[in-house]
């Protein structure tokens, strides 16, 4: 038995969900929720990886209780201002994981980005964001791993299988036992996600 099984996930079944704000509207790429919950609503989500666009300073929504990783795609100079300090995400490419919970109001010093942002209940989920290069290798542990291609095609293997993701196209990975993603060409986003336990 293969130790991971594939799932590709088609840009145009993505979903539209708005901010809790109100202040924009992200594309959800995969998520999860509790039985009985509202796929895209707040209440009930266990975790959430999505594509936003960031338009114009501004506040964030507060999301106490869910821990965020999130890191720009397009653009650069990303500043998210804090009570503690700055959290810079100036570099393309570069996450930062912070508290849903802490007052936030966004700074643009280039203009507008686009962001993926990494969601989950922290009392739930273990979360983690990386970024596979051409001709780098990721460990991927036990749990559930979206792969997404941001800007242009993706290839490589996973588990001794090859993965070619199209540009805006993403592929969902479920691991029980570790294995290798190895990236041939192109740029990925890795968001992986492991339950602590099984939701209530």
């Amino acid at each position: 038995m293969s130790d991971a099984s594939f799932t590709p996930l088609p840009s145009e079944a993505f979903r539209r969900t708005p901010w809790k704000n109100g202040g924009g509207v992200t594309i959800d790429i995969a998520d999860a929720y509790r039985e009985g919950a509202t796929p895209g609503s707040w209440d009930g989500m266990i975790w959430r990886f999505g594509r936003t666009s960031i338009v114009a300073p501004g506040p964030f929504s507060d999301l106490t209780g869910y821990e965020r990783l999130q890191l720009v795609i397009a653009g650069s100079g990303l500043v998210l201002e804090t009570p503690a300090g700055e959290i810079d995400l100036r570099s393309p490419f570069k996450p930062a994981r912070y508290d849903g919970g802490t007052p936030i109001i966004s700074r643009l010093e280039n203009g507008p980005v686009e962001v993926v942002n990494l969601i989950a209940d922290r009392a739930l989920c273990e979360i983690d964001l990386i970024v596979a290069m051409a001709g780098q290798n990721a460990a991927l542990s036990a749990g559930t791993h979206v792969i997404y291609a941001p800007e242009n095609a993706f290839t490589g293997s996973c588990d001794g299988k090859p993965v070619r993701i199209a540009p805006g196209q993403a592929l969902s990975v479920k691991v029980r036992i570790a294995v290798s993603l190895e990236a041939v060409t192109g740029l990925a986003v890795v968001a992986t996600i492991a339950l602590r336990s099984p939701p209530a």
